[in-house]
């Protein structure tokens, strides 16, 4: 069904972008056609007897966006925003038709002809996800939630990192919480009075500060962005009919108490069906509650939404992929442009909601702790202020690469030289970087072997090969293992020479 749906999407896609002839011409007389957005078209669609969804001050002043040279809105909310990229919803003919959001693309064909994401060569693409108040405080750009979604799109996967928003970080606007990022690099760019501005490039620079403070902390790269408002969460699970939750413990926090009703249980114990302001303060609550569990609410409500979303009621509802939309229309902005937002469509659609997993680096304990600047308590990494190294080293077993998974081809490590420990060490450093080592071990004889050497034993596993090449920074060998030595069922073999030895 699904691909049916990717076919559908790209022919409303093709027959938009042909019905535009004047946008056609337009773009191809411009010096700037590779930047050019079309003004959006407002459009009202509310359902009878409901009332018409107010936009945030974020987002009102529309005409403005015509004007972005990369931001456009794509259908994301929290992490729930890239579940509605994952279900194909925001690409379906409706939205073309309804709010003719192009990017600059001449014709059709340039959207099957679309060059490989930033990430994906890689085999994986990191989304980083801001949610931010909106309207409801007075720190409006101030974003609370803060998830990393990697990709994996050789395995089908996503692991979403849920990043604490306390952790005290120093970027080129100074020493901030990391919560403050995204605003401190909009008032950079504007000298000042970030709070609800709509100018693409000074939410373009939030991102690129959010972007270096978060790859600072976890050593991996970041693709694109998404930033929604909190109210679109309600909105969205309203609806989508309600989202149900298998909740282990009661949730009850009396400082929430008057926004459900003066019931300070937001939600029982056992599973349950929460509609939308149920969800948000089963979300934002925390209160009597950590900051772990609340990012488990956020991973657990993720899921919720993914599955209700993948559903075939929902994906084939005109009515409620056009009201899905209209919430979200007003409440969102991305780096992503339409064809790259299609792209990704493309590629996460083999997706189910069992290939979801959630990581927090406040989870274990091991990454983070407590402290306290300029009165303040912070969190900081556990081997220093600033010193993330063992959490680049957690994130990358996390993150290992796609291809070396995918091939899963077995390494047996053998130490030729008399210096005690060298296989050991490399096979943890391989390990760490996603290699199948299956064994550590010495040579039958000692002192065979001036230089460290690689073998194949069986093929098939080019990918493993050119990253074993390349990190040990030797060409395989054109020659067979001696018969002396087993490979033991391995797939590659490496033998340490005393060039190591010597180099230790």
């Amino acid at each position: 069904m699904l691909d049916a749906i990717t076919k559908m999407t790209l022919r409303g896609v093709k027959r938009a972008i042909k019905s535009q002839d004047w946008w056609e011409k337009r773009i191809q007389h411009s010096s700037h056609n590779t930047a050019l957005l079309a003004r959006r078209v407002p459009i009202d669609m509310s359902l009878p007897g409901v009332e018409s969804i107010e936009p945030s001050r974020e987002f009102t002043k529309k005409a403005k966006w015509h004007k972005a040279r990369k931001l456009t809105s794509v259908g994301l909310a929290l992490s729930i925003v890239l579940v509605l990229t994952f279900g194909g919803l925001i690409f379906s003919e409706n939205y073309i038709k309804l709010h003719k959001v192009f990017r600059a693309t001449a014709s059709a064909d340039s959207l099957s002809k679309t060059k490989l994401l930033s990430g994906q060569s890689s085999g994986r693409i990191n989304v980083l996800l801001l949610g931010r108040d909106g309207g409801r405080s007075v720190q409006p750009d101030i974003t609370n939630t803060i998830i990393l979604a990697s990709i994996d799109v050789v395995n089908n996967n996503i692991t979403f990192i849920s990043v604490p928003g306390t952790i005290w970080v120093k970027n080129n606007s100074g020493v901030m919480y990391l919560n403050q990022a995204f605003e401190k690099g909009e008032n950079q760019y504007l000298g000042g009075g970030a709070i609800g501005t709509t100018n693409s490039k000074a939410i373009e620079a939030g991102f690129q500060l959010a972007d270096s403070s978060v790859s600072n902390i976890l050593g991996t790269a970041i693709n694109y962005n998404v930033i929604i408002n909190f109210q679109a969460v309600q909105q969205l699970v309203n609806t989508l009919g309600g989202i149900t939750l298998n909740v282990p413990t009661a949730l009850s926090d009396p400082t929430m108490a008057w926004q459900n009703k003066g019931n300070p249980v937001l939600a029982p114990a056992g599973t349950d069906t929460l509609n939308g302001n149920q969800a948000l303060l089963y979300l934002m609550s925390k209160a009597t509650t950590s900051e772990s569990s609340r990012e488990q609410r956020q991973a657990q409500i993720l899921k919720a939404v993914f599955k209700k979303i993948m559903s075939s009621s929902t994906l084939i509802n005109p009515l409620k992929i056009s009201q899905i939309i209209s919430t979200l229309g007003n409440n969102l902005a991305s780096d992503l442009s339409m064809t790259q937002a299609i792209k990704l469509y493309q590629l996460v659609t083999p997706i189910n909601s069992n290939s979801i997993n959630s990581l927090s680096l406040l989870s274990s304990g091991q990454y983070l702790t407590t402290g306290n600047m300029v009165g303040q308590p912070i969190l900081l990494p556990v081997s220093g202020l600033f010193n993330y190294s063992s959490i680049h080293s957690y994130i990358a077993t996390q993150l290992p690469n796609p291809y070396l998974v995918k091939e899963n081809a077995g390494i047996l490590i053998l130490n030729s030289t008399t210096t005690p420990g060298l296989a050991t060490a490399l096979g943890n450093k391989l390990s760490s970087k996603g290699f199948n080592v299956i064994g550590v071990a010495n040579t039958p004889t000692t002192g065979g072997f001036k230089y460290t050497t690689l073998y194949i034993i069986t093929g098939g596993n080019s990918h493993t090969q050119g990253f074993l090449e390349k990190d040990l920074k030797v060409k395989l060998s054109n020659k067979k293992l001696n018969k002396t030595i087993s490979p033991d069922g391995a797939n590659f073999v490496i033998i340490i020479g005393n060039n190591e030895a010597n180099n230790s």
